[in-house]
């Protein structure tokens, strides 16, 4: 309909502000008599909580007040809820621990919070925060999934035995045994996938403001779900009516999950700002980021593929040790369970699948979703597992993969592990990305990089994806703890421009644009008069926020469905100034038209009657066009496609360079190119800075030995290579836009195929190993470990 709608690169709206540093972040908002909060966080990973001196940070000038955990347990604070429940296979609940904002009795990581020092600059409360004596009575630590396991481990919690938090299964274990005795060939791995930080470009922030003469909050906070943090506080943490709460999410400077949850800290200066009178910031350092936010990924698993003596795949074997922290954040049991397990099959041919997850207690901070949110993680077992099958069997890793994708004359198609896709070509992705690196011409290339005397490598791997969690009815049933619908409104001002009010958050994804042009594609208005409204409860519906590359294929088709309620009442308008019965009306190109004729009535025309009803059908029609909306999905939506990788290794140093990158997506109807392109830009940094370059290491006592810029090391521009993005559309099924979702996709993909790329690069000298990252040290000690074994 519109040359700004479907298709098209426009740029984006939002960015204008940000490049004009006009940009409104959480941490540029300053209060009338704001103070600051500064956290005193436990030094160690496990410690007994002695007293807690805080006389002399008191008397430093400007100090308004400590507290402690006894001042929060005083005030009937409630500890942090976590927002997802699983059952252990045996039908036990897992073991849900107490989440004090501060901390009472004990801490249980590095950077648990045990005060909080309020005062009216930041370097007093700085200053006052360092004189706070805590007396910590240090106990033994489990700092890793190995040393929480074994048998003498200490406990992180007492109900929870051997540190299991649950101990989770999917699938069918007597076919999965059955596969297995027919076999022919069974192949196994195991593997780590490394613990990461997520390190958005704005460090979490908030502010809390108590406005006494109405006993009302304002709670100001980097949040990617500003109604679930209202909801959460209302109910669980602050404990107040949710209308005198209000949560304003502003501009976002990234978030990659680890702004998702709940956090100690959103509680605490919403309550303080009670307690001192006065509005109450706090914002995180980049070190205290490190031992603060939520990690993610940090699972060990074995892993069996059981094959045919043609290739063909039989079944799947999975164990899987994920390590969940100390506490349990807001969806943390989901990630390794509905969210990993259940995305095994891949885009795979399975007949049969059976998946044990056991989530385990450690002295750290607590891991939840970070970009991808488990799919990485399955994808980065299966991609590994069938590499090493290829090369085992002695079948071209490329026809291996042909020979067991699931064919298109088979969706919709149920998997063994709960999940049906609706639809999607694997082949179709596959040969476009093999066509984008120029497949055929990789001996050559090969052979130049050995000139130059390094090594190269190919790498591969197909994956899917599931995003837009849903539904609600069924995700409740998974033991989801909120719905997981989204919500719009569409409100047509007198002149014909649009407002559009959405429960999703944007952080970088470009809603205020692509929202826009969904407004141009269905109804013809220029996206510079469609203004997109989101982050403030008091402000837009109840929705659900952005994760899960859920906002486009769950949020704008709740736009669509409100849409489409403005079209049907334009009609009857419409239809009266034509005086035309309403079924004779169509809305095409931005008018409305009595069918067969040229009589019309322009968008804007109809949208001034609306509220200036002279010539109006009153009796039938209420004046206004504005309409709400709620969309709840039929099923997850599911991205797929082919990663590929060349990579060139310097045997004398280890260094990895990233040469070649190609992808080919599919990710449904492609609203804006431009910012889909960028998405996948953005997701393949992500996971290229996984697969080579970062971990989040503890040491044997709870301390993050590079928890800092200075060794925790994340990709530059400078090592990533112009990447090949494509995309090959097959539209979903079942939600009105046909839109999968692109947010997450270069993160899951890319990963095991920079990893089987460097394995093939070092094949030649014996490797046939290595685990993220593969750092040059990594990759040098492979290569003389192989040397010296042969």
């Amino acid at each position: 309909m519109s040359a700004q709608g479907f298709g098209a690169s426009v740029r984006r709206k939002e960015d204008r502000r940000f490049l004009l540093g006009k940009g409104q972040y959480t941490d540029d908002i300053t209060l009338p008599h704001q103070s600051y909060a500064v956290f005193v966080r436990s030094p160690h990973a496990h410690a007994n909580l002695g007293a807690i001196d805080a006389a002399k940070a008191k008397a430093v000038p400007g100090v308004l007040a400590v507290l402690t955990g006894a001042d929060v347990a005083a005030a009937g604070l409630g500890g942090i809820p976590c927002g997802w429940a699983v059952k252990s296979k045996d039908g036990s609940s897992m073991v849900e621990p107490p989440h004090p904002a501060l901390a009472q009795g004990a801490v249980r990581h590095v950077g648990d919070p045990v005060a909080m020092v309020i005062a009216d600059s930041k370097t007093a409360a700085r200053a006052a925060a360092a004189l706070v004596d805590v007396d910590y009575q240090v106990q033994p630590v489990a700092a890793s999934i190995t040393a929480a396991t074994a048998a003498d481990a200490p406990l992180v919690w007492p109900d929870a035995k051997g540190n299991v938090c649950f101990d989770w299964h999917l699938g069918d274990p007597a076919s999965t045994d059955a596969a297995f005795a027919k076999a022919k060939h069974v192949v196994e791995i195991e593997l780590t996938n490394s613990r990461v930080a997520p390190n958005a470009m704005e460090p979490r922030a908030a502010i809390g403001h108590y406005d006494a003469a109405n006993d009302h909050t304002t709670l100001y906070t980097t949040s990617q779900n500003p109604h679930l943090i209202r909801l959460l506080m209302g109910a669980f943490t602050l404990k107040v009516p949710e209308h005198k709460l209000r949560v304003v999410a502003p501009d976002v400077g990234g978030g990659f999950g680890s702004k998702i949850y709940h956090y100690a800290e959103e509680l605490l200066v919403a309550w303080a700002s009670r307690v001192v009178g006065r509005p109450v910031k706090w914002t995180s350092d980049r070190m205290e980021a490190f031992v603060s936010d939520a990690h993610g990924r940090d699972h060990i698993s074995k892993a069996q593929l059981a094959l045919d003596a043609n290739g063909k795949f039989l079944g799947l074997r999975v164990a899987t040790l994920a390590n969940i922290g100390a506490y349990l954040s807001t969806f943390a049991p989901a990630i390794p369970t509905y969210l990993y397990a259940t995305l095994l099959s891949g885009p795979y041919d399975f007949p049969a699948i059976y998946a044990e997850v056991k989530a385990i207690f450690t002295h750290t901070v607590a891991v939840d979703a970070y970009r991808g949110a488990g799919r990485p993680e399955a994808t980065y077992l299966l991609e590994r597992l069938v590499d090493k099958a290829a090369r085992q069997l002695g079948i071209d890793r490329i026809e291996l993969r042909r020979k067991n994708l699931i064919r298109t004359d088979q969706f919709p198609y149920q998997t063994q592990v709960a999940l049906a896709y609706d639809i999607g070509n694997y082949q179709a992705t596959l040969d476009m990305a093999l066509a984008s690196i120029d497949h055929a011409g990789y001996d050559k290339r090969k052979q130049a990089t050995e000139a130059k005397g390094k090594l190269r490598g190919f790498g591969i791997s197909t994956y899917i994806e599931a995003c837009g969690i849903a539904p609600s009815a069924l995700v409740g049933a998974l033991g989801a703890r909120a719905g997981l619908y989204e919500a719009a409104t569409v409100r047509v001002h007198p002149t014909g421009s649009v407002s559009v009010f959405t429960g999703t958050h944007s952080h970088g994804q470009g809603h205020e644009t692509t929202f826009a042009q969904i407004i141009s594609e269905k109804l013809g208005v220029p996206v510079e008069n469609v203004e997109v409204v989101h982050g403030d409860t008091d402000r837009i519906p109840f929705g659900m926020g952005t994760y899960g590359s859920r906002s486009a294929a769950v949020g704008g088709s709740a736009i669509v469905k409100a849409i489409d309620k403005i079209v049907e009442k334009g009609k009857k308008i419409a239809a009266h100034l034509l005086e035309a019965s309403a079924a004779d009306v169509e809305f095409v190109d931005g008018k409305y038209r009595v069918v067969g004729t040229d009589r019309a009535k322009a968008f804007g025309e109809v949208a001034f009657a609306a509220y200036v009803p002279h010539n109006y059908p009153i009796e039938t029609v209420e004046p206004g066009l504005e309409e709400n909306a709620f969309y709840d999905p039929k099923n997850f939506t599911f991205p797929g496609g082919t990663h590929l990788v060349e990579v060139e290794v310097d045997p004398e140093t280890g260094v990895v360079e990233i040469a070649e990158v190609a992808i080919a997506d599919d990710v449904g109807v492609v609203i804006n190119p431009m910012i889909v392109d960028g998405q996948a830009h953005g997701g393949l940094a992500q996971g290229i800075g996984q697969a080579l370059l970062e971990e989040a290491v503890y040491d044997a006592d709870g301390q993050l030995v590079n928890g800092s810029y200075l060794n925790y090391v994340m990709p530059r521009a400078a090592d990533l290579p112009f990447f090949k993005v494509g995309n090959h559309v097959t539209a979903c099924t079942h939600n009105p836009l046909g839109i999968k979702g692109v947010g997450e996709t270069g993160a899951i993909g890319v990963p095991p195929a920079v990893i089987n790329a460097v394995i093939d690069a070092l094949a030649p000298l014996g490797v046939t190993d290595i685990s993220m990252p593969a750092t040059p040290e990594k990759v040098w000690r492979a290569i003389q470990a192989a040397k010296k074994g042969a």
